[in-house]
């Protein structure tokens, strides 16, 4: 008998025939090698994800560089990240079945009307190991379909998940997990191809596997999840891997841009997420049901920063050019 790996390797090496669970036939697309997002003027960009997504948010590197980047073309970006969570919705699911938590990305994606997501999950598998992979990628494809419906036409964009951060004692050894996620990396790559989607290799782009990190400064708290400096490589990174070049402004000169971002991203935060949700909307909102009104005065205001991000972008370019 093949092992878990070996049926992987076979299922998703230069061929992807047949659907793991319902062992169908799979339609596959092949394009052309990955030549970049193409971004317009007026796109919303949705982050989609688990932990390393949802985080961002605290930061803002990435969205700063992205609207940077499209110096000539405004765009917006909607952090629907969910720390924990799985392409199955098991963290948005709160204390019910996953299907609660799919049903409550439904309801975002109608709400949000993204033009581009860009998605990053399967950091659980570093840990899992690949015995798990056909259920996911099965579980990926499905969630790839559920967006395209809400959202006809959209750019996906799949990110592998960044590796692992080989600290030094007594944090633990990552080499093991690391190459789990290598070969997921491969993996979303073919699938990536078989989705008509795009593909960034965060593993490859944050350095694949790392050796023992002696640096002063670790890019990350744990060897799991990132600082500040650390998610100002990843950010970088992550928009040279879209195909764009930010432009040579030092972080220092950005950071007006970011404290803006990181504003919209608290106040967006708090409209679709906001800390009393079982209250306004869950199994107690007879109690406190009718403050749920209160939650769409936050979209103006979101809007409103929205407007400031441009402005100091434009603000912070004039005379630039990119690298």
């Amino acid at each position: 008998m093949k092992s878990a790996a070996q049926a992987c390797f076979f299922l998703f090496g230069f061929v992807f025939p047949m659907d793991p669970l319902s062992g169908q036939q799979l339609e596959v697309t092949t394009i052309s090698p990955d030549r970049g997002v193409e971004f317009h003027e007026g796109d919303r960009v949705m982050l989609l994800g688990n932990t390393v997504i949802e985080r961002e948010q605290r930061y803002g590197h990435f969205e700063t560089r992205l609207n940077l980047a499209l110096s000539d073309k405004n765009v917006t970006v909607r952090n629907l990240g969910w720390s924990g969570d799985t392409v199955f919705g098991h963290a948005r699911s709160y204390f019910g079945p996953p299907t609660e938590g799919i049903d409550r990305l439904t309801k975002h994606l109608e709400w949000v009307k993204p033009n581009v997501a860009i998605l990053c999950y399967g950091s659980e598998l570093a840990f899992e190991r690949l015995s798990g992979l056909p259920d996911f990628l099965s579980g990926y494809r499905a969630l790839l379909e559920l967006i395209r419906e809400k959202s006809p036409g959209i750019q996906i964009v799949i990110l592998a998940p960044p590796p692992l951060e080989n600290l030094p004692p007594p944090m633990p050894d990552q080499k093991d997990a690391n190459k789990v996620l290598g070969s997921l990396s491969d993996a979303l790559r073919k699938f990536a191809r078989s989705q008509n989607a795009h593909f960034v290799d965060l593993y490859a782009l944050m350095g694949g596997m790392p050796k023992p990190n002696l640096a002063p400064k670790p890019l990350t708290e744990n060897g799991v999840h990132y600082t500040d400096q650390g998610y100002q490589v990843l950010a970088s990174r992550l928009v040279e891997g879209l195909g764009l070049k930010v432009p040579a402004i030092a972080p220092a000169e950005m950071e007006s841009l970011r404290r803006l971002v990181m504003r919209k991203d608290e106040l967006f935060f708090n409209r679709w997420r906001p800390h009393n949700e079982t209250y306004l909307f869950g199994f107690r909102k007879h109690e406190q049901g009718q403050n749920a009104k209160e939650i769409p005065l936050f979209d103006p205001l979101i809007e409103a920063e929205d407007k400031r991000i441009q402005e100091q972008k434009r603000s912070l370019l004039a005379g630039k050019k990119p690298l």
